[in-house]
């Protein structure tokens, strides 16, 4: 996903001088929440009805039917 301020934010990233990127890089990681505290398993893990085979098995069924819709 892109967007103007990701794509500015990336650029920043580059103009940082070296010996500044251990205080950026700490700034930023204050403002990411930590991998351990998202949900687990995600929201749409088991979305797929069936008995836990193979989802690949039953693919021209799901898709028939509108999967994800």
């Amino acid at each position: 996903m892109s967007s103007p301020e990701r794509d500015e934010l990336l650029r920043l990233v580059q103009e940082i001088p070296d010996d500044q990127v251990p205080d950026a890089l700490r700034e930023m990681r204050r403002h990411l929440q930590p991998v351990s505290e998202r949900p687990w398993p995600p929201a749409f893990f088991a979305s797929a009805p069936g008995d836990g085979g193979s989802i690949a098995e039953e693919i021209d069924d799901l898709l028939s039917e509108g999967f994800g819709r």
